[in-house]
C-alpha cells in the first residue's frame, strides 16, 4: 500500500525584508515550511529567498504592499495553499505627544499595522481553514498592552492589531484555525528605531542606550516559530516577550 505524499506546509510572512520578518522566515524554513516572503522591497526578499533556496529550503518572494487590498487579493488567489500566516508588517513613526502628533503618521501606522493585518487575514482565511490546521500569527507589541508617553499613535495602532487577534479568535472558534498573538518588548533591529526617528541614528541609538541585552530579531522569531510548531490543538493565545532588563514599557534597567 502506497502512503500519501507528505505535504509541505506553506507559511506566508509579511514584512519579510528585514528584522523580525526575515528572521521568522529563516526559522520557519528551518522548521520545514515552504516560506512565501512578502514586503515592498523586492530586492531584499528576493535575496532572502535565494539565500534560503541555496540552503536547501523552499522559498519564494512576492513583492507586496499589505495596504493595497487589490494586490493582496491577487496575491492570495495565486497561492496553492496556506497553512500559516505571520502578520509581521508594521512599524512606528515619530515619538510626539498627542498634542503635537502628526495625523498623517497616525494614519500610516494604522494602515500598515491594522488594515494590512486585516487585508491579509481576510484574504487568506479561506485557505487557512481549508488546510485543516491553520495558524494566524499577529505580531503586535507590548505597546498594544500599555501606553507610554510619546507613543500614542503606535500604541493605538498596536492596540488595534491586538484587538483584531482577540476578536478573530472568538469569531472563528470551532474552525481548524488558531490565532496567536506575539507581543515583543524592546527589540533592537537594524531599522525599527531608525525608521521611527526618520533616519536620525543618534535618537535611535538612545532607545537602547545602556541596555546590555535588548531582544534581537532572532529571539522574537524563535518565539514565533515555537508557537507555530506546537501541535495544532495547542493555541498560544498571547505570548509577551521582553528582555530581562525591561520590566515594563517605561521601566528599563540601563547600565551606566
Amino acid at each position: 500500500m502506497t502512503s500519501a505524499p507528505t505535504v509541505t506546509p506553506v507559511a506566508v510572512v509579511t514584512g519579510a525584508s528585514s528584522g523580525i520578518g526575515a528572521a521568522t522566515a529563516r526559522q520557519l524554513a528551518e522548521a520545514g515550511h515552504r516560506v512565501v516572503l512578502t514586503a515592498r522591497r523586492k530586492d531584499r526578499i528576493e535575496a532572502l529567498a535565494a539565500e534560503l533556496t541555496a540552503a536547501g529550503h523552499q522559498a519564494a518572494a512576492h513583492p507586496l504592499d499589505v495596504t493595497d487590498r487589490a494586490a493582496v487579493d491577487a496575491f492570495a488567489a495565486g497561492l496553492d495553499r496556506c497553512d500559516v500566516l505571520v502578520n509581521n508588517a508594521g512599524g512606528a513613526l515619530g515619538a510626539d505627544p498627542v498634542a503635537t502628533g502628526d495625523p498623517a503618521d497616525w494614519r500610516q501606522m494604522y494602515e500598515v499595522n491594522v488594515i494590512g493585518t486585516l487585508n491579509l487575514t481576510q484574504a487568506l482565511l479561506p485557505a487557512l481553514t481549508a488546510s485543516g490546521a491553520g495558524t494566524v500569527v499577529v505580531v503586535s507589541s507590548t505597546a498594544g498592552h500599555a501606553a507610554y508617553e510619546g507613543g500614542a499613535g503606535y500604541v493605538a495602532a498596536k492596540n488595534g492589531a491586538r484587538v483584531l487577534a482577540e476578536t478573530l479568535r472568538l469569531e472563528i472558534v470551532g474552525t481548524p484555525v488558531r490565532v496567536v498573538e506575539v507581543a515583543p518588548g524592546m527589540v533592537k533591529t537594524e531599522e525599527f528605531a531608525t525608521t521611527r526617528f526618520r533616519g536620525d541614528t543618534e535618537k535611535a541609538a538612545k532607545v537602547y542606550e545602556g541596555v546590555a541585552e535588548p531582544l534581537t530579531a532572532d529571539d522574537v522569531a524563535d518565539t514565533i516559530a515555537w508557537a507555530v510548531t506546537r501541535p495544532p490543538h495547542v493555541n498560544i493565545d498571547l505570548l509577551v516577550v521582553r528582555p530581562r532588563a525591561q520590566a515594563s514599557n517605561s521601566k528599563v534597567h540601563r547600565e551606566r
